[in-house]
């Protein structure tokens, strides 16, 4: 019995070892990216820390029921569309570069085009949001873009290492078409491990501000949320940014729960022509790291921002909400306060020089 015993433990612990050393988990770091790290006003006791103390699950509720809920628990019967979402299939390699875009591509994948520079944010172009394939399948119609439709990119965005925002297959495939990738402090390791070179990271912490081509200037500011690929987590820094154009001002929020930094950055940088902020995949248990749709309006008005883009729905169920409810209540509650919020489908251009676009209200069909 007790070599039964042994023999199962030894094999599945050689098993973990061999997954979780796959290639989709990426790497540690290590060497000179770790003594940055370690050297970081940001990391302390060996972990990147909020600016606000920031538990994982909010007062009042427990891992154990959160976990158990999510796995067993009675589902919303909208927690996936009934049907495919609508979406549109641009061509994003026949777009004029002398046009200022935005393009959401589902879930926080973006892409951006500004003063003849294109940008592309937190791309997840496989049909699942996780490391492997079969957990956490993206709503039929929501998965309309693949790899090879993206075109030749000046920068590759990430806001951190989580697999619904850095999906190995993807940045893998557009490797030879990306010049540069930015990315918060740590993350580099990964790219690293899948080929891209030292050379095309632009890899920074909070504060720091880097030029970018045709006068555009990036500024790497918080956010307040965690991270981690592997077993440790917080080991790599997340991020929001701050994009500085000659014709116009964007923030570019990642994932966050609501705090102070908000308002830090609207005062500093603010007012904003336009704001991509998360609202979805929330729940009262981890809304310290994920924003409720109120707070997704609190933090447009702290960063003072004219028009504001909801991203980070619509496409994988990662919590217990209908998949529909972050657009209802953020249309609802910016209409309340008379807030331009801009709604496209997947796939649909937002023109970044118009102030009077409409979009129809799909979420409903």
């Amino acid at each position: 019995m007790i070599y039964w015993i042994i023999t199962s433990v030894v094999i599945l612990t050689i098993t973990f070892f061999i997954v979780i050393n796959m290639r989709v988990f990426g790497a540690v770091p290590k060497g000179k990216r770790l003594k940055r790290i370690q050297q970081s006003r940001l990391y302390k006791k060996k972990q990147f820390q909020n600016i606000s103390h920031t538990p994982s699950i909010t007062e009042g509720y427990s891992m154990a029921k959160v976990t158990y809920d999510f796995i067993l628990g009675k589902k919303d019967p909208l927690l996936k569309p009934l049907k495919d979402i609508p979406s549109i299939h641009t061509d994003l390699k026949s777009i004029d570069k002398s046009t200022d875009v935005f393009i959401w591509l589902g879930h926080s994948s973006y892409y951006l085009q500004t003063n003849g520079i294109s940008f592309l944010i937190d791309p997840v172009l496989s049909v699942y949001g996780s490391p492997f394939k079969y957990f956490n399948k993206a709503f039929k119609g929501s998965d309309i873009f693949k790899p090879e439709d993206i075109p030749e990119l000046d920068y590759l965005v990430i806001t951190h290492d989580h697999f619904d925002h850095l999906d190995y297959p993807t940045v893998r495939s557009i490797r030879e078409r990306v010049g540069n990738v930015i990315l918060p402090l740590g993350v580099g390791a990964h790219f690293e491990r899948w080929g891209y070179h030292e050379s095309q990271l632009i890899e920074e912490e909070w504060g720091t501000e880097v030029e970018l081509k045709n006068n555009i200037k990036l500024v790497f500011t918080p956010s307040r949320h965690f991270s981690g690929r592997r077993i440790k987590q917080n080991d790599t820094l997340w991020s929001s940014y701050v994009l500085i154009a000659p014709s116009k001002k964007i923030f570019l929020g990642g994932d966050s729960g609501y705090d102070a930094h908000f308002k830090m950055i609207g005062d500093k940088y603010g007012p904003f022509d336009y704001a991509i902020l998360e609202n979805g995949q929330y729940g009262e248990a981890w809304r310290y790291i994920h924003m409720l749709p109120e707070d997704v309006i609190q933090a447009a008005v702290d960063i003072q921002a004219r028009q504001i883009i909801p991203v980070h729905a619509a496409k994988f169920a990662l919590a217990l909400h209908p998949w529909n409810e972050p657009l209802q209540k953020v249309t609802a509650l910016g209409k309340a306060q008379n807030l331009d919020i801009l709604t496209p489908m997947i796939g649909e251009v937002v023109d970044l020089d118009r102030s009077d676009q409409q979009f129809r209200i799909w979420w409903e069909d």
